[in-house]
């Protein structure tokens, strides 16, 4: 179905009775030096402004790149099985990709954006016109850039409504609020990233967390923009929480409320009461939150998660405000919401673990049960060698990190285009199965040996049809951490998760192949694993990698190819004429 955009959207009209609730229709515009229009064949117009944008935060003003001079950008608004058409300028100065983070795109991987394995990057001056087509999907999800570091402030959310003839599996709330969850850094985030490349070590952490843009009432110079929920009693709102963050999980809380977990990744689940939410970056969760109590102002708050012992965090916590409606005397300051410690792994994952799929006739679960292709990864932080030992990574090293001991390097072409053009040298169709080393992966104490990875452009190719099942390892090398796994054009299943070493034999006896969460991404914990399951029906070159940017940055990613089916309908369908050249 073609969905006509009916006015564009911006992000800080969402508090307030008549804004709160979506518009049918959908709205959405970028620039970045980037720009958005989108519907059948529409242009922003003047809804376009494309630049780069001063903004102030914490006392200072830096130019950052925008979505319609808006951080976070503007939210795009679509019902179940939409098709929509973005048209990108970029009119940057740098190269720029636009990822819908969590859309299928069956049998489409053309316009899915990442740079280097579905497209070559849209480079300044030119336009692509992207088609995002949504399927299944039913929730929250949210779009960002998928270059470089670009996506700290190019990003914004994704509201997927039900099918106009259907409602939500929960009482319809009074109003719907994107929460996004980001970082601020001081200085320009290219700046950021080119240290961590040119030192080898971590890179400078964020100054400060922020809810919808804004670091809140704790930090300096920001009391006066904190973002401001304005509520009734006895109502009820649905808030889309979205960690767009680059560097960690984040634990999330109002005070005083207790919130209703009603979905994750545009998949609905069993009702969760939760006193606090554990999101990783990437992900998205849709909590209602049910303003009952006394009149006043609360604060909603976010902090990191950081378990990587000795690796610097963000230690600032974020704040926004719900303020009821009605005459009152405001009382300061205000409560904050008991949060998890920052390194509380337990308080993390006991969430993360809770959740369950709805399972309802209108919403069922299909896990795969005859497990045709076994896989094992692992997830790792390396090390390499540097000249003199004088990069900043363990003992002079440059750091690293690879998927089954592969640190994945970017070809100078596409992967999807290499594939479908049959162009030979671009990638290899070996990555390996299992580890290619068998070790106590989450030892206390590892050879040093272990921590060198082989670098590499290396694709696994799955047949169409084909029921797979990836248990993803984290190991103890350079740095034992959390890792939170996204893949492209799929959901997965989360069947399982443990600590410690997969055992084959005995955990997949405790196996939920009932009712287990439907997923993108998956934080695999720290030291441990998480075994996923999905049916490859959807054929093309899918991307899969850490969402923890510094992760992705050193190589731990990889893509599966997934093979035409039989049928006409089960094959890839050909590209746009306005691939960006290469």
């Amino acid at each position: 179905m073609w969905r006509k955009v009916v006015k564009l959207v911006q992000l800080s009209n969402f508090y307030g009775e008549d804004e709160g609730v979506a518009k049918d229709g959908l709205g959405l515009g970028l620039g970045l030096g980037l720009g958005l229009g989108l519907g059948l064949g529409l242009r922003c117009g003047r809804g376009c402004s494309v630049k780069e944008t001063p903004y102030t935060r914490l006392c200072s003003t830096k130019k950052i790149l925008t979505v319609n001079g808006k951080f976070p950008g503007p939210t795009l608004y679509v019902h179940k099985g939409d098709t929509v058409i973005v048209d990108v300028y970029n009119k940057g100065k740098e190269n720029i990709t636009i990822h819908w983070h969590g859309v299928k795109q069956p049998k489409y991987p053309w316009t899915d954006g990442p740079e280097y394995i579905t497209q070559c990057p849209i480079q300044p001056g030119a336009k692509f016109s992207q088609k995002i087509v949504l399927s299944t999907e039913e929730g929250t999800l949210w779009w960002h850039a998928h270059s470089d570091w670009s996506r700290a402030t190019v990003h914004g959310a994704i509201v997927i409504h039900p099918e106009k003839d259907s409602g939500y599996p929960f009482p319809r709330p009074h109003a719907e609020v994107p929460i996004i969850l980001g970082e601020w850094w001081k200085k320009d985030v290219e700046e950021v990233l080119n240290m961590l490349r040119q030192t080898g070590g971590d890179p400078n952490v964020s100054d400060a967390l922020t809810i919808n843009g804004q670091p809140g009432d704790l930090s300096p110079c920001s009391k006066s923009d904190t973002f401001k929920l304005m509520v009734d009693h006895g109502k009820t709102y649905l808030l889309r929480l979205i960690n767009a963050g680059m560097s960690d999980i984040m634990f999330f809380a109002v005070a005083k409320h207790q919130l209703t977990v009603i979905g994750t990744d545009a998949s609905y689940t069993k009702p969760l009461k939760a006193n606090y939410i554990a999101i990783s970056p990437g992900q998205t969760i849709d909590a209602l939150l049910q303003a009952n109590q006394p009149l006043g102002r609360y604060y909603m708050a976010a902090r990191v998660y950081s378990s990587a012992a000795g690796v610097a965090y963000d230690n600032t916590t974020t704040t926004a405000i719900i303020q009821y409606k009605g005459n009152y005397s405001l009382s300061s300051p205000l409560p904050l919401p008991s949060l998890p410690h920052y390194n509380d792994t337990n308080a993390s994952v006991s969430f993360t673990g809770r959740l369950r799929s709805l399972g309802s006739e209108e919403h069922p679960v299909h896990v795969p049960l005859n497990i045709s292709t076994k896989l094992l990864f692992t997830i790792s932080v390396n090390t390499l060698p540097c000249a003199n030992n004088s990069c900043e990574g363990p003992n002079g090293t440059r750091l690293s990190a690879s998927m089954n001991n592969i640190s994945f390097v970017s070809p100078s072409i596409d992967i999807l285009q290499a594939y479908y053009k049959h162009i030979s040298g671009v990638y290899g169709a070996n990555f390996p199965s299992y580890p290619p080393l068998v070790f106590d992966y989450t030892a206390d104490y590892l050879p040093l040996e272990l921590e060198l990875p082989q670098n590499g452009t290396e694709v696994k190719v799955l047949k169409y049809n084909s029921t797979v099942e990836i248990v993803l390892q984290g190991t103890n090398l350079a740095a034992g951490t959390d890792h939170p796994m996204h893949l492209h054009g799929y959901s997965f299943y989360v069947v399982g998760w443990g600590f410690g070493n997969f055992d084959k034999d005995k955990d997949p006896l405790g196996y939920n192949l009932v009712d287990p969460p439907l997923q993108n991404t998956i934080a695999v914990p720290k030291n441990g694993w998480a075994a996923i399951r999905f049916k490859a029906n959807n054929p093309g070159v899918w991307f899969m990698h850490c969402h923890i940017e510094r992760h992705l940055t050193w190589g731990m990613e990889m893509a599966f190819i997934v093979k035409n089916g039989d049928h006409p309908e089960d094959r890839l369908l050909p590209p746009p004429q306005d691939m960006p050249p290469c």
